[in-house]
């Protein structure tokens, strides 16, 4: 393994060989360091204030910036942000990659294991502390975009975010680097639950019910969190256990002129398919008048993204935190299918789930997958009840 070196110096020996077994406090090298000599004050005076001796070479290449393109402030940079947290930390090869990938400078981090060690909750919770913004006295613990007068190329014109940017913004930054997302990708042919839609939107036009496929499939998901309950589950960190929800409150996302909210329909397993589509009926329409309320925006436990109303093939979800999956669902397209020999025009509906890699592994995302992709192809297995009202 990778064991960082406290000192700058010449690896003069080596005590141990390769296979040799080794016990805590054994010694494994020598290193020799110099000293720098430390001038007297008339000598600190006389000295240029630009120029310094350096102990050593090896100190030289590690320490000063290379002749690279500096910006107009002075700071590290990413050689040096990167050299400084490899030499003065104690921390494992995957932790210091891990802080790479997050920007995160790991001299800021206080670490928690033996002898002061990092461990990967350190970091993450240091990143979370910097997110919202408890971490005093530090600097950002993500690289910082360079800043661009983008009124140097052209006309331009700066249009504020709007309040529901503002918020979801950050929520969605900090999911996306605090989770370690998966994306499962899958497709359903739904040409008999099409069918099925469209008689029974028929029955229903009396009661001002205008049927799409988004009820469906949260009547198919619901079925599936009962018979997959990590995916209708929360992380509790602090205790290293998972939280297994007794009901089940669907989100979905809802596009309003201010941006995307996440209306929740509570007790959606108990529910009909009728009054599920009356809830999501009424629940867009209050996000995108303005007049929804807060308790119609929080507990849900797992989320659905639908964009077949637009368009696309497939896409990513970032998963809505303290959930730890998320199902996007794209446009539905007729495509041949080869079914007995023979191509026939199908309705494809494509599927995309994105899960918490530390709850979800990828064997129990494709189930999920497999088993939702089996319940909108055999819509008969879960719409009995609804079928015979209709």
């Amino acid at each position: 393994m990778e064991i960082p070196s406290p000192l700058t110096g010449i690896l003069t020996e080596i005590l141990v060989q390769n296979g040799d077994k080794i016990n805590q406090g054994d010694d494994l090298c020598i290193i020799e360091i110099t000293e720098p000599e430390v001038p007297n004050k008339e000598e600190v005076e006389s000295i240029e204030p630009d120029i310094k001796e350096e102990p050593k070479s090896t100190e030289k290449l590690s320490q000063s910036p290379r002749p690279e393109k500096q910006q107009g402030h002075t700071q590290k940079s990413d050689r040096q942000f990167f050299n400084t947290s490899f030499n003065t930390v104690h921390a494992s090869p995957s932790v210091r990659k891990l802080g790479r990938e997050l920007g995160v400078d790991l001299n800021q981090v206080n670490g928690s294991g033996m002898k002061g060690r990092i461990l990967p909750e350190d970091l993450k919770s240091f990143v979370k502390s910097v997110m919202s913004g408890h971490a005093p006295n530090v600097q950002s613990a993500l690289p910082e975009l360079p800043e661009v007068d983008h009124s140097a190329f052209g006309e331009i014109e700066s249009v504020p975010l709007s309040r529901i940017k503002k918020i979801s913004g950050p929520r969605l930054q900090a999911s996306w680097i605090n989770i370690p997302h998966v994306t499962q990708h899958d497709e359903a042919d739904i040409n008999q639950l099409e069918q099925i839609r469209l008689d029974l939107k028929k029955s229903y036009e009396k009661d001002g019910i205008s049927f799409s496929i988004l009820p469906f499939i949260i009547m198919a998901v619901c079925k599936l969190l009962r018979e997959f309950p990590d995916f209708n589950s929360s992380l509790d960190d602090k205790n290293s256990a998972l939280i297994h929800k007794k009901y089940i409150n669907i989100g979905f996302a809802a596009n309003t002129d201010q941006g995307l909210m996440v209306p929740v329909i509570k007790d959606a397993d108990q529910k009909s398919l009728k009054e599920i589509s009356l809830e999501l009926i009424r629940l867009s329409e209050d996000a995108r008048s303005g007049k929804i309320q807060i308790n119609d925006l929080q507990g849900g436990t797992f989320t659905i993204s639908s964009l077949g109303g637009f368009g696309g093939v497939g896409f990513t979800p970032i998963i809505n935190p303290p959930e730890v999956a998320i199902l996007g669902v794209a446009r539905a397209q007729i495509r041949p299918i080869m079914i007995k020999g023979k191509f026939l025009p199908r309705l494809i509906l494509p599927l995309s789930l994105s899960y918490d890699h530390r709850v979800i592994d990828g064997v129990g995302g494709i189930q999920f997958t497999s088993a939702l992709k089996e319940l909108l192809e055999n819509p008969e297995s879960y719409l009995s009840e609804e079928i015979s009202i209709g």
